[in-house]
């Protein structure tokens, strides 16, 4: 008779995280940084929490009662389980966002979608253009960027806002232009009497900025139409089409793909994107709602 064989003991797989559960998170802070924009600063109820995210990557975040929207995370990556969401009072949702304290309760959900490619920027000049909040977005790539600072060459950041009483961060931007390896210039659309920087829309800015085009890589948010048109000025100046990226963060709601409320053809903006290459976003870049 063929001996037995021992049988080995394997381990059952643990439960799988459902990705339409929230998470219970507590407020730390909330921080008014505009008349309409906030910052809610979170950490999670469970301290043994692992969440980590790539910069450019969201969370949807729930208001118990009331409903669910798709933020970016604008935070540092390397600062985790501290998260931080910066968005504008635009809706039901972010209107009872705002109204929530310290101590209190929310969900979170993620983190989803695709990332900004900081590691392919590695030897190369960087270029970050951002247009009002679309500088949240970009705030945990620069985070990034300048935690690795010796990959990569210029890190340029052009930011651009309607007029000075909105602009993001100001704290930080005025500490970031005191660094000698970090080049930002600002603009306003509109300026008041003491104003004493550039005044015009950020694609101005591009012609002069100080960068390689032939080894940059972009990274890009701000509104549709700054996006279209700094997309323009970047490969007049001879940026390739496939070293320019997009945050298209449009009409998402479940940030998993299963409502299609975000689909365009066969892309899903909350799984494929919010960060695109411009090759692959070119058919959506211009159209309402995407």
């Amino acid at each position: 008779m063929a001996p037995m064989l021992e049988q080995t003991e394997v381990a059952a797989p643990g439960p799988v995280p459902d990705p339409m559960l929230p998470m219970p998170y507590r407020i730390q802070r909330v921080r008014q940084e505009t008349d309409d924009t906030f910052t809610l600063e979170i950490l999670p109820e469970d301290s043994s929490s692992r969440f980590s995210f790539a910069p450019g990557q969201f969370n949807m975040l729930y208001v118990f009662g009331v409903g669910e929207v798709p933020i970016s995370i604008s935070s540092n990556p390397a600062n985790v389980p501290l998260l931080k969401h910066t968005t504008r009072v635009v809706g039901t949702v972010t209107k009872a966002m705002r109204k929530l304290k310290r101590g209190e309760v929310m969900g979170i959900r993620g983190p989803f979608g695709s990332h900004w490619p900081v590691e392919d920027a590695t030897g190369r000049d960087v270029v970050i253009v951002a247009g009002g909040i679309g500088l949240a977005p970009l705030r945990p790539a620069l985070y990034r960027l300048m935690a690795e600072r010796e990959k990569f060459r210029r890190i340029v950041l052009l930011y651009g806002t309607r007029t000075p009483d909105d602009m993001l961060y100001r704290r930080e931007l005025e500490q970031w232009r005191g660094k000698f390896d970090l080049e930002i210039q600002v603009t306003v659309d509109r300026a008041a009497s003491t104003w004493r920087g550039n005044v015009g829309v950020v694609t101005t800015m591009i012609g002069r900025a100080p960068f390689d085009p032939s080894n940059t890589l972009a990274m890009l948010c701000g509104p549709e139409i700054m996006m279209r048109f700094t997309v323009m000025e970047l490969l007049k100046r001879g940026v390739a089409a496939e070293c320019i990226y997009l945050s298209a963060e449009r009409n998402m709601k479940c940030g998993i793909g299963f409502c299609g409320h975000c689909q365009y053809g066969p892309t899903f903006v909350c799984k494929d994107g919010p960060v695109f290459a411009l090759p692959s976003i070119a058919a959506i870049l211009g159209k309402a709602e995407i």
